[in-house]
């Protein structure tokens, strides 16, 4: 977790630079997940050339696996040897999955503890300062001690709270509060607040709408990406197919669970990921990289050619000595 919380303090100065600009958190995830996307595209583009680059091995793969099939070990040297021939690296694209992954944790962590993660204010005055709320009279705190930045955060709408309060007055300076102020009115995004949490609305509040967005989204990118990358992905297996409907229902059991800004993210980052994934599987799909990699074969024959001096058959040898003898007697 404290690596987590780490990458969720790193990926803050991100966060507050893009809320610094737009003035709204919602607007500033939209960024942040745009240039998350392009910094890591370098890898997406690696993961579809090794994906289309297996595809168009499939009916080499499919004879070593008929001549090696009771030899595991010799099959598998075998397969090496092909993917290195060809330049493709069959894990090439893991890093894609593990990367957003991480910077998912990551943007939950600087939601959740918005105070040090993302102004990276001085943790123990925000430790104090939650313990101080807690004690307020007739406040109900949350339940869930991820949330107890928000909480406090929360409160810094109510003016008074922040005005009758010498003890916050007294924990941070007057330039903290006033960044908290003006940090606590950035999460406003179509008439809802991105730092609720669905599940303390009721299952049928308006915030189902964030688990929603993220069951559909992710359904939809799985079902299209499988239909676009078809020849590269190969037959699926059962247990593929399940996971396929699987996750995106464990993404949108998360998305209940947690502030509405993650599933905001995670709904962004399925919308851009699929829009990214169509376009690179149309330019580097199976038919395109074949066609490339015979004409480079093809390019590299003919330059192998053109260095090896041409040979003369017996015939053409008389021929060209015939013709270079008259040339030297009319000299």
């Amino acid at each position: 977790m404290q690596i987590f919380g780490f990458l969720g303090n790193i990926l803050g100065y991100a966060l507050w630079a893009a809320f610094y600009v737009f003035q709204n958190f919602g607007l500033a995830i939209i960024v942040f997940t745009v240039i998350v996307k392009l910094l890591i595209l370098p890898f997406s583009v690696k993961q579809q050339k090794s994906m289309a680059g297996t595809a168009r091995l499939s009916k080499k793969q499919k004879e070593l696996k008929e001549k090696y099939g009771n030899n595991r070990q010799l099959l598998q040297e075998e397969m090496n040897k092909l993917y290195e021939k060809e330049g493709i690296k069959p894990m090439g694209g893991c890093l894609t999955t593990i990367v957003p992954m991480l910077v998912l944790f990551g943007v939950f962590y600087a939601v959740a503890y918005p105070l040090t993660n993302t102004l990276h204010l001085n943790g123990d005055a925000v430790n104090s300062a939650v313990t101080y709320m807690s004690k307020i009279p007739g406040y109900v705190a949350n339940s869930n001690p991820n949330y107890q930045q928000i909480a406090l955060l929360d409160l810094f709408k109510y003016d008074q709270f922040v005005a009758q309060s010498s003890t916050i007055n007294s924990l941070f300076t007057a330039d903290n509060i006033a960044a908290i102020d003006h940090f606590s009115d950035g999460f406003g995004m179509f008439g809802l607040d991105l730092l609720s949490v669905p599940a303390d609305h009721g299952f049928w509040s308006v915030y189902l709408i964030f688990p929603a967005l993220c069951l559909v989204s992710n359904i939809g990118s799985q079902f299209i990406m499988t239909k676009v990358n078809s020849s590269a992905m190969g037959q699926q297996q059962g247990c593929m197919k399940v996971a396929m409907y699987l996750l995106p229902l464990f993404s949108a059991y998360i998305t209940y669970s947690v502030p509405s800004a993650l599933g905001f993210y995670w709904f962004i980052s399925a919308i851009i990921s699929l829009i990214q994934s169509i376009v690179l599987a149309k330019v580097l799909s199976p038919a395109k990289l074949t066609a490339n990699s015979e004409a480079r074969h093809a390019a590299l024959l003919f330059a192998n050619e053109a260095k090896v001096p041409y040979v003369y058959a017996p015939s053409e040898s008389a021929s060209a000595g015939n013709v270079n003898a008259k040339k030297k007697k009319k000299k």
